[in-house]
């Protein structure tokens, strides 16, 4: 007999069939007893009436391995509309040992709770309000790699071992390479522009490590990134309206496709328009200064409340809860924007529910503007972990953008969890190394 997943007793009403999977819930209540069986698609109750086959659950813990063969009756009370009866069970692996956590109730994610939460990751991701995160986080990967694809991009892969900082810094972690100092990666970003010259248009997911002293809900040491480079560029409006169309693409088809597991987790309304409303730096400055009577002109960058408040502002005003930032100052771009003629960058940051999730510029192509601004940092063009990235350049870059986000941040900020660890498998930081 082949073996039938949840979702698909509901199609057997009348029918004996074989399910197998993880004991979830067993309420064992004298004559009527019933147990929840959970498989990748979800649960199945079951009922026990039968003494013998009560017997075989005595002393065994959530978590049991059964395979169950029994009739389906139709009963709207019960997970997907089903459940099965006259059943005749076998024990494949028994669980003796009580669970750490409860996996059939709520898990709680207030901040005193986190540490329990993330030690006994490897039994409570079982519980599914927890699973459904991941397989939302998941579906976002999908529809990402499908946006890109759909727009004749590369999957590419980089190394993660480098000789150098991408993003220069002290912010790295450094090992030993057989003798040699080397860095985890930061980013693929000299990869990636690299690749521009092979491919034009080149994406990658994966790894990146933060060497960050931050024990905050936003940082972690080890992030999931997005990173996406394209070339033949005419300006810096390319690049925007690709990652507002990805973000748009992608975010839309979330919450059409996954409605009733994004309400079970409280997410919020999504309020998105196919354009994002753009704001200058200086105008979101000027605007939260008025409305919450306060100096910002001293101010460079936004600080982390007028990005929440501007993020508020144009969900009011515009119907949307994404925003550009534009006019990045000089001084806070890195060696490889380009800069603009009103001592700006040609850079924008996106905002979504209140963090910045992507800073979107346009790279500098040239080399000899590349070198200079690599010297004025500090860097040297000619050293073992930069020179084939300027060697691209030297023998032919286009004009070129790109972006980068945290996959964990957008996870976080779509479902409405209050820290980014909450959307991390196995999340990594200062004071977390285990599981």
């Amino acid at each position: 007999m082949d073996r039938t997943l949840a979702e698909d007793v509901i199609k057997n009403i009348g029918k004996e069939i074989l399910i197998e999977g993880w004991l979830h819930k067993k309420r064992l209540l004298g004559g009527l007893n019933f147990i929840n069986i959970r498989d990748r698609t979800g649960l199945t109750q079951i009922v026990v009436e039968q003494k013998d086959e009560v017997e075989k659950l005595r002393g065994l813990q959530i978590g049991t391995i059964l395979k169950v063969i029994g009739t389906v009756k139709d009963e709207p009370r019960a997970p997907g509309g089903a459940e099965i009866h006259d059943p005749k069970l076998e024990v494949v692996v028994p669980v003796t040992e009580e669970p750490p956590v409860e996996i059939d109730k709520p898990l709680s994610h207030e901040p005193e709770n986190l540490d329990t939460l993330f030690e006994h990751r490897a039994i409570g991701l079982r519980n599914l309000q927890e699973t459904k995160i991941f397989k939302i986080r998941s579906q976002l990967l999908r529809y990402i790699r499908e946006f890109l694809y759909k727009n004749d991009f590369t999957e590419i892969n980089t190394p993660k071992l480098q000789a150098d900082a991408a993003e220069g810094g002290a912010e790295v972690f450094k090992l030993d390479y057989f003798g040699q100092e080397a860095t985890l990666a930061q980013s693929p970003q000299l990869y990636k522009q690299i690749m521009v010259g092979v491919f034009e248009r080149v994406f990658e997911i994966a790894p990146a490590f933060r060497a960050e002293l931050s024990a905050t809900t936003r940082h972690v040491s080890e992030v999931t990134m997005l990173d996406v480079e394209m070339g033949f560029i005419e300006g810096p409006d390319d690049v925007l309206n690709l990652v507002q169309d990805l973000v748009y693409d992608i975010l839309t088809r979330l919450y059409k496709d996954y409605a009733e597991d994004l309400k079970s987790l409280n997410a919020p309304e999504l309020k998105l328009t196919a354009e994002f409303p753009r704001y200058s730096m200086a105008e979101i400055h000027n605007l939260y200064g008025k409305a919450n009577k306060k100096d910002m002109s001293q101010e460079i960058d936004l600080t982390p409340d007028e990005e929440r408040w501007i993020c508020e502002y144009a969900k009011k005003q515009d119907g949307c809860e994404a925003v550009f930032a534009t006019g990045l100052p000089v001084s806070k771009m890195k060696f490889y924007h380009m800069k603009g003629e009103d001592e700006t960058a040609l850079s924008a940051d996106l905002l979504f529910r209140g963090i910045e999730i992507s800073t979107v510029p346009v790279r500098e192509h040239r080399y000899q503007h590349l070198t200079d601004q690599m010297k004025t940092v500090g860097i040297d063009p000619n050293s073992p972990g930069f020179a084939p990235y300027v060697s691209a350049f030297k023998h032919g870059l286009p004009p070129h953008g790109g972006f980068g986000f945290g996959i964990d941040r957008l996870t976080e900020k779509t479902i409405g969890l209050a820290n980014v660890k909450e959307a991390i498998l196995f999340p990594r930081d200062i004071n977390r190394l285990t599981p």
